[in-house]
């Protein structure tokens, strides 16, 4: 399976702007610039679009894991943090709230531990990935 994106920018780095659009057109023409990943402009960046893509990949995998355990979780929601220092993107760090029954707190964090090692993003990834997790 292949996914694709495509950005067009046009411009210098610091005065341009571009777009960005995915495979599914959930992304169509979607406006980022200098500012929008660097100051608080509008439109969205490379760092953002990181963090969602971890976020829900790392949810996926763990509904998955779950569910080879025999758990199905009502809700696992994930939130994803991206910092970019120096140039490179330094960390992710992803805070999970799970709501699963029946699960205990040690079969929940070894779960979460496998999903964050094994999503594919978490493998595409050459950051720090941290995990933050609670069972509601």
């Amino acid at each position: 399976m292949k996914r694709t994106a495509t950005a067009v920018w046009n411009g210098s780095g610091k005065d341009g702007k571009g777009v960005l659009t995915t495979q599914s057109t959930i992304l169509n023409k979607t406006q980022y610039s200098y500012k929008s990943r660097f100051e608080e402009g509008p439109g969205t960046n490379p760092e953002e679009l990181i963090a969602a893509a971890h976020a829900g990949c790392f949810a996926m995998k763990l509904s998955f894991v779950l569910q080879e355990a025999g758990f199905t979780a009502d809700s696992l929601e994930v939130n994803a943090v991206v910092t970019l220092e120096n140039g490179s993107i330094s960390n992710s760090d992803l805070t999970l709230k799970a709501k699963i029954p029946g699960i205990s707190a040690d079969k929940f964090k070894a779960a979460a531990e496998d999903a964050k090692a094994n999503c594919p993003v978490s493998k595409l990834l050459n950051a720090k990935i941290s995990l933050e997790s609670t069972l509601v």
